[in-house]
């Protein structure tokens, strides 16, 4: 009865570990959680004044499909701000969340057949908009032994006759690494060599760590290279994840087939919430997403310190993004049953790596640090209590 399309499409795991610990919530007990990708904190004070105040203002209309003039424009100037790079604001595509972006930007971009290259380990969901519009997801392993980076070798061994283009991730999820300027122009290069398109997930811009070894060089690939698809989000460094909203930067050619896309499978964005992310980059607003930060980077050394003091292996120190890509393969366990192992036997919550691909899967899994330095240290506590109740201390 339903389409054959689903058949390629698996359960997205975390949500179904997230609806597990609610369960034991429920319950009564306390579920430390590492699994969700979700800042725990809340949309900061001046954007959350901005949406009552559009509210009051009464908008509450349909908006432009593209998004309201003065978003784009505000968006643009970000990125002048931020980066120094001139983006025109009519380039600028304001969408239902990085998601809508991603399913836009599938139905513009792939026929039937069409093959789209992503990293394994990388997001899940990504095959689902590549597949709900009958393309085809092929995965390339990236080797903890390259930094998790894909290569020029990588790319070049996998194209192929259908491939049509390479979606990337950085900062990326699950790995938390971020391309270096000089890969990404190389890839960059490579794929418009073969006529193809490149796709840069930047939902994690901002979420970067340190100026030194290992920080980016640059803040978005359009410095390295201005006509590249970028997408954006306000749910991960502007902490708006329940609002529904992101944005993507197009070549000017495809502004038109992007803009008949979304009036027929959006209509719009949500007119309160791209009120309220006017917000998001006045001074006072972006002074609290620069503190949330900082915090995030402190958890990810503690995290990571607990984790190693108990044995486990974390290959690549992440440069970004809030995630930890851990090596369990010391317990004798697969990485999902370790999970359920965790969070029925010790409620800790954390993701499988077959949640991100098939490469090594089942050697790792994700860890958040998107919760509170308390909950942490529970959380290394519980983990070191099951090694040792099973015998691995």
């Amino acid at each position: 009865m339903t389409a054959h399309r689903l058949d390629q499409i698996a359960p997205f795991r975390v949500m179904l570990l997230m609806e597990r610990a609610k369960r034991l919530e429920a319950d009564g007990l306390r579920v430390v959680h590492f699994e969700v990708g979700e800042p725990d904190f809340e949309t900061a004070a001046p954007i959350v004044a901005a949406g009552q105040r559009a509210l009051g203002a009464g908008h509450t209309k349909y908006t432009q499909a593209m998004g309201i003039p003065a978003l784009r424009e505000r968006i643009s100037a970000f990125y002048a701000e931020t980066a120094g790079v001139t983006v025109a604001p009519d380039r600028v595509v304001v969408t239902a969340g990085a998601s809508g972006a991603l399913l836009l930007l599938a139905a513009l971009l792939l026929d039937p057949d069409d093959e789209i290259l992503l990293p394994d380990p990388g997001y899940p969901c990504n095959e689902a908009f590549v597949g709900v519009v009958n393309g085809v997801a092929h995965r390339v392993p990236v080797l903890a032994a390259n930094g998790f980076q894909l290569t020029a070798a990588d790319l070049l061994d996998a194209w192929g006759e259908r491939t049509r283009g390479l979606l990337l991730g950085s900062p990326a999820n699950p790995t938390g690494v971020v391309t270096p300027r000089s890969t990404l122009a190389e890839l960059t290069a490579l794929v418009q060599e073969r006529r193809g398109v490149f796709l840069l997930d930047e939902i994690y811009q901002g979420l970067t760590y340190g100026e030194g070894e290992g920080a980016p060089g640059y803040r978005t690939g359009l410095e390295v290279a201005p006509d590249i698809f970028v997408l954006n989000s306000f749910s991960k460094y502007f902490g708006m994840t329940g609002w529904r909203l992101g944005w993507m930067v197009v070549p000017q050619e495809c502004l038109d087939g992007v803009s008949r896309l979304a009036q027929n499978l959006f209509i719009s964005p949500s007119s309160i919430a791209q009120h309220a992310a006017l917000a998001a980059f006045d001074q006072d607003a972006m002074a609290i997403h620069e503190a949330r930060r900082l915090r995030f980077a402190q958890r990810r050394d503690r995290l990571a310190s607990g984790l190693r003091n108990l044995g486990l292996h974390i290959p690549v120190d992440p440069q970004g993004a809030f995630y930890l890509y851990v090596d369990v393969s010391k317990t004798g366990m697969d990485s999902e049953t370790f999970c359920w192992r965790l969070i029925d036997e010790y409620q800790v919550a954390v993701t499988p790596g077959n949640d991100f691909g098939d490469h090594l899967a089942e050697r790792y899994v994700r860890f958040a640090y998107t919760t509170g330095d308390e909950d942490i240290d529970l959380g290394i506590e519980r983990i070191g209590r099951a090694l040792t109740d099973w015998g691995m201390a």
